[in-house]
């Protein structure tokens, strides 16, 4: 037998909220088709089956994550993913690290750009810091 795992990271959790049974489904569906449109042979005839015939298929969504690890809408990245440039006038000329508090700089996986394990937000929240002196 063999497994596999596929990782969705730009599954936002709004789209879970409402009704998450049936939008765990319709995920499912979504990448189990997109899976199946590079395949050769169909998909549901390698899955093992348990004893009731159903496909052994486990999906975790972003509720199920935050439920399970305690990370707030299952996010491994603090937040929905986002473009990295500006996309509003107060964003222009930041380092995409700022927060509402002068004083707050996200130098991880929440910063708007960079994160993972990239290092890229602590070296802007390092300029933004060096620059602003709001930390003084």
């Amino acid at each position: 037998m063999h497994t596999l795992t596929v990782f969705a990271l730009h599954t936002p959790t709004r789209l879970f909220r409402a009704d998450h049974e049936r939008a765990r489904a319709a995920a499912l569906e979504a990448v189990a088709g997109s899976l199946q449109s590079v395949l050769a042979e169909p998909l549901a005839d390698c899955l093992l089956r348990d004893p009731g015939g159903e496909p052994c298929i486990e999906v975790r969504t972003p509720l199920d994550v935050e439920r399970e690890l305690a990370m707030p809408g299952g996010h491994i990245f603090h937040g929905d993913l986002r473009w990295p440039f500006a996309e509003s006038e107060e964003e222009l000329g930041s380092w995409g690290v700022e927060t509402t508090h002068p004083a707050i700089l996200l130098c991880g996986a929440g910063a708007r750009r960079g994160g993972g394990v990239s290092g890229i937000p602590g070296r802007n929240a390092a300029i933004a810091a060096l620059a602003s002196r709001s930390w003084a």
